[in-house]
């Protein structure tokens, strides 16, 4: 049976870092959901890699046609969801998916796909270390790098919601850990 992981985590977590380095594990036939959102490529982002970079209005068509199985604004008309059609089309191949989301599409999912997902919150050592990781990554202005730290706040306070929580002070150490949950998860 495919199972779901759903991983989430404020910006600027290092969840990322951390869902590459889980999906270098062959064993766990991971593959990784693009999500849909109608935000701008950063860096060097992949339209169907990365995200799939949608206009507003074809987010919005896509939510009248139903074609989502969760999808959330996550700030003031910038959406992020994920379409069903990746969902077939990673479970077609037999793997089981992996979801790089923000905190209240972890828990949406975790509400749909019940028992067949494990939902991981990934939390920063504490905000300022948070702040200086966003900081570091160099690629929002001073302006939404406070709109993260502030959305971060009430996010750690949802952890609960998860079935688990990987503190990410140490890097090895937090890949550790959540490598473990996962492989327990899906290998039983």
């Amino acid at each position: 049976m495919n199972k779901i992981v759903i991983i989430s985590a404020p910006s600027g977590s290092g969840k990322s870092t951390l869902i590459s380095k889980l999906m270098q594990n062959d064993e766990l036939s991971l593959e990784f959901s693009v999500s849909a959102t109608t935000r701008q490529p950063r860096g060097q982002e992949v339209n169907g890699k990365d995200y799939y970079f949608l206009s507003q209005a074809e987010f919005l068509s896509h939510i009248a046609c139903d074609d989502f199985v969760e999808y959330e604004q996550v700030y003031e008309g910038r959406y992020y969801g994920t379409l069903r059609s990746e969902l077939d089309r990673i479970f077609s191949k037999g793997n089981n998916i992996i979801f790089d989301v923000d905190v209240e599409g972890g828990i949406n999912l975790k509400q749909k796909f019940g028992e067949k997902a494990l939902s991981v919150f990934i939390q920063p050592p504490s905000v300022e270390e948070l702040r200086r990781r966003l900081v570091n990554r160099g690629t929002d202005s001073d302006e939404e790098i406070e709109k993260r730290v502030q959305k971060a706040t009430t996010e750690m306070q949802r952890k609960g919601m998860f079935d688990c929580v990987v503190v990410n002070d140490e890097l090895k150490k937090a890949n550790d850990e959540l490598t473990a949950l996962v492989s327990d998860f899906l290998l039983k």
